[in-house]
């Protein structure tokens, strides 16, 4: 009997051990299955991420540029009097550093290099070619005159750019900070002796747009105000204020004369035609009709010195950020 219990007894221990070692065999299994699987998952995340810091090569610290970036003008007199003078003056300030331009109007690119056989790249093809030269410091300048849309179109063509330097920094637009007011109210003061004349209304045209960064010509026009400047006033082409409401303006102020200046980096088309043009629809025709005699002042405002060393200070705050 005893010896029947102890028969029984080895046989369930032996049908036991038989079962734990199975479970053994199939967890190591199910481990061995798992290794392997994270091994190639880190092999293929290796090979992945040596793809990527391929794509992501770094070019030379010490090869320096800085890119200016303008909207640009097919009107060559002007261009280089304001685009190439903002240009020249930071190339003077920062002479470490190799100097580009691009332009973020591809039709002006277009109808330059058919028209003069000059080429001029957009902003994808000045990155490229940095990429391409091994630079690796970078300083982006624009010459807009607010945060708008060109600007922000700017910021997202350079952005998938930026992995490719050790340093990529960013200039600001003209009118930014609450300084920035004033330091342009100043500059255009200097050149623009009218603006003392309480006889004369002095009415600057601005581009205007859709974008909420708009509200920049309605600040300024309250800053020339506040600045003393009652006789000043701002409007846009293509946005708010617009004509319209200047002639309002103009009828309470009942000037002598009106002195028409563009307030766009360069006088390029809007300046020539939409302001001073002899068509129906020009600034210059509509506020003579109303009676007032009509001056225009066809100067880009990257022709005046004080405009030009702002983008100088914006250049070199960009640098020391």
């Amino acid at each position: 009997m005893k010896k029947s219990i102890r028969v029984c007894l080895k046989t369930i221990l032996f049908v036991l051990s038989l079962a734990l070692c199975g479970c053994a065999s199939g967890e190591n299994r199910d481990m061995e299955t798992s290794f392997e699987n994270l091994s190639e998952k880190n092999g293929e995340s290796d090979i992945s991420d040596m793809k990527n810091n391929n794509n992501e090569k770094k070019g030379d610290v010490n090869k320096k540029a800085i890119l200016v970036v303008s909207f640009g003008t097919s009107y060559n007199e002007s261009r280089e009097k304001t685009i190439g003078s903002i240009e020249k003056k930071i190339a003077e300030a920062f002479p470490d550093y190799d100097q580009r331009r691009a332009f973020t109007s591809q039709t002006i690119i277009d109808k330059i290099a058919r028209r003069d056989n000059e080429k001029i790249d957009n902003v994808k093809e000045a990155m490229e070619k940095f990429i391409d030269e091994g630079y690796g410091s970078l300083i982006i300048q624009p010459t807009h005159v607010m945060n708008g849309e060109e600007y922000d179109e700017m910021r997202e063509l350079t952005k998938p750019f930026e992995k490719n330097f050790v340093s990529v920094k960013y200039g600001k637009p003209l009118l930014t900070s609450s300084e920035d007011y004033k330091d342009v109210i100043d500059a255009v003061a200097k050149d623009i002796p009218r603006l003392s004349d309480k006889t004369c209304a002095v009415v600057f045209m601005g581009h205007g747009t859709n974008h909420f960064a708009n509200a920049t010509y309605s600040a300024l026009d309250y800053r020339f105000k506040a600045e003393g400047y009652e006789n000043v006033f701002v409007g846009t082409v293509e946005g708010y204020p617009h004509l319209d409401k200047i002639k309002k303006d103009l009828e309470k102020f009942k000037p002598k004369k009106v002195t028409l200046i563009p307030f766009m980096i360069v006088a390029g088309d809007h300046a020539n035609n939409d302001m001073a043009g002899d068509e129906e629809d020009s600034w210059k025709t509509q506020l003579k009709k109303e009676g007032y005699e009509v001056e225009c002042v066809l100067k880009g405002l990257g022709e005046y010195q004080g405009i030009q060393d702002m983008f100088v200070t914006h250049c070199k705050n960009a640098l020391n950020d």
